[in-house]
C-alpha cells in the first residue's frame, strides 16, 4: 500500500472507531475542519508510524505541521523518500 492510501485508510479507521463524521477527504481539506479532533490525531500519528515504520514529525523537528490534507500527506511522502 502506498503512503497515501495508507493515511486516508487510517484516517477512516479512527474516524470510524471514535465516532466521528468526516469531511470529504479532498487535498485541499484544512486538517481542523476534517471532523477529527486532537486526540484522532495522536491516534492517527501513532498508528501511522507503525504502519509506515516513520514518525515525519519525529525526524523533522522544524518542519511547519501541515494545514491541509494534501500537506499531511506530502509530509509523510517527503519523509518516505
Amino acid at each position: 500500500m502506498d503512503v497515501r492510501s495508507e493515511i486516508i485508510a487510517q484516517i477512516r479507521r479512527v474516524a470510524q472507531e471514535q465516532d466521528k463524521q468526516l469531511a470529504p477527504l479532498t487535498d485541499d481539506l484544512g486538517l481542523l475542519d476534517s471532523g477529527l479532533d486532537s486526540l484522532c490525531f495522536a491516534v492517527l500519528v501513532d498508528r501511522l508510524e507503525t504502519a509506515l515504520k516513520m514518525d515525519p514529525f519525529s525526524e523533522n523537528q522544524d518542519a511547519a505541521f501541515p494545514i491541509t490534507l494534501g500537506d499531511f500527506i506530502k509530509f509523510y511522502e517527503d519523509a518516505a523518500k
